[in-house]
């Protein structure tokens, strides 16, 4: 093991995350690579490639709505225009911005009037800034953007061109301390995973665990749930990637994704579990599920492309679908750092003919499904790791070898009823060894049908 978690607070006594050193270094590369590009300055909106650039936050209620933005110019320090008095808090608690951190608003996606002039007036605020840099006649990078910023911007004689594949390259390999905070971001749905397989019963509905495992992160320290993926029963196949009010039933398979963020580093950490027992159908699924997920993570370190990974899995067709765009993000794999979906991308649609290498200190997320011969049911889980030097660490710890089985334990006359059964009793005759009477023995399930 050599990727540690710690406390969550700050101590004096033993050096955790440095995030001074974290501000600097996740600077200090977004800035090299600029210069390594085309480009005058870099133009962002993105709440993650914001707070990449200048270490700011103002909630998750903002990330949606293109408000705030900021700009890094050639040679020279980032500038931030934010979210009324968010700015001037910024200036008192953000030292390596001070000055820098300025108002401004953007048109709140269109609920602003085109009247307004609110697009004008941060092509106008970027214009000034080139201008004094001389870089207004050089392409400006920007990552997402409006359509009234956008023409505002190229009427003020601004070339835009394509930002956003900087800002993957400079958050694709992460730093020392980026890695701590996402073992960290992990370690805290360990501890989710265990409540939740503690507390789920038949009658428990899918909306109610979403709702533990929010408040095991939120008491632990989680600054966004940003969402718990939560299929039970006959919506696992296929899968419909939304929770429901469904309650959980004696035998469903019930499989969950929980994505939060710790200090902006996310997670993407899927899990399966049965409701009292399982079906061998769903056992099988379940080693399959692990067997290719595994295959792919021991594959991994540094110099293989995601090509030779996602060779390594099932194609589509072998799984029920038609395509592999029809199964986009079954078996999968993406990387993990201020969002959850950044480079590098394993997938079959686009890896075969796109590859991309691996290298040391990249995290990513594996994620592999496999549907159950019973029609209904299903497998899903997934890793996150690091690459390390010779091969990579998982950072996901909750147990998933083998399917487990939540709920109570429940009890025959002659002992424990077993945890791998058919939910439909009568099925069972064949699997436990148990005849009903005046059924011969050898007679199978097929011939009494």
């Amino acid at each position: 093991m050599a990727v540690r978690t710690y406390g969550l607070m700050g101590v004096d006594w033993e050096e955790r995350v440095n995030f001074e050193r974290l501000r600097t270094e996740r600077l200090a590369r977004i800035k090299k690579l600029l210069k390594e590009s085309n480009m005058g300055a870099l133009l962002c909106f993105d709440m993650n490639n914001i707070r990449y650039i200048t270490a700011t936050h103002i909630g998750t209620w903002a990330m949606d709505k293109l408000t705030r933005f900021s700009l890094l110019a050639q040679d020279d320090e980032p500038i931030l225009w934010d979210f009324g008095s968010a700015a001037r808090h910024h200036q008192i608690y953000c030292p390596w911005l001070g000055e820098r951190s300025r108002a401004g608003i953007s048109t709140q996606r269109g609920a602003m009037s085109p009247e307004s002039g609110r697009a004008e007036d941060v092509a106008r605020k970027i214009r000034v800034e080139l201008e004094e840099r001389g870089l207004l006649n050089e392409p400006l990078g920007v990552d997402v953007i409006e359509l009234p910023v956008l023409f505002a911007l190229q009427a003020e004689g601004i070339k835009i061109v394509d930002g956003q594949q900087v800002m993957q390259q400079a958050r694709i390999i992460k730093t020392q301390d980026e890695i701590t905070l996402l073992a960290t971001a992990c370690m805290m749905v360990d501890a989710a995973y265990d409540e939740l397989y503690r507390a789920m019963k038949p009658g428990m509905r899918e909306n109610e665990c979403v709702g533990l495992v929010s408040k095991v992160l939120y008491d632990l320290g989680s600054e966004h749930v940003e969402g718990v993926n939560a299929i039970s029963g006959e919506r696992c196949s296929p899968h419909p990637h939304v929770y429901t009010d469904r309650a959980l039933r004696p035998g469903d398979p019930a499989y969950f994704d929980i994505l939060h963020s710790y200090n902006g580093y996310r997670t993407c950490y899927y899990r399966t579990f049965a409701i009292g027992s399982a079906s061998p159908s769903q056992v099988d699924a379940y080693k399959k599920c692990r067997d290719i997920l595994d295959t792919a993570i021991n594959a991994i370190k540094p110099g293989v492309t995601t090509a030779d990974i996602v060779k390594l899995w099932p194609k589509a067709e072998e799984f029920g679908f038609p395509n592999e765009e029809a199964a986009f993000a079954l078996q999968y794999g993406h990387g993990v750092g201020l969002s959850i979906w950044e480079k590098p991308i394993f997938s079959r649609l686009v890896s075969l003919d796109h590859p991309e290498v691996i290298k040391e200190g990249m995290v990513f997320a594996l994620e592999t499904f496999w549907p159950a011969s019973d029609g209904w049911s299903a497998a899903r889980i997934e890793e996150q790791l690091i690459v390390t030097k010779n091969g990579c660490e998982v950072i996901t710890r909750f147990p998933a070898e083998q399917l487990l089985v939540a709920g109570a334990r429940y009890y025959t006359a002659t002992g424990p009823l077993p945890t791998t059964r058919e939910t439909q009793s009568n099925l069972n005759v064949q699997l436990n060894g148990n005849r009903p009477t005046g059924t011969p023995a050898g007679t199978s399930d097929a011939r009494r049908a």
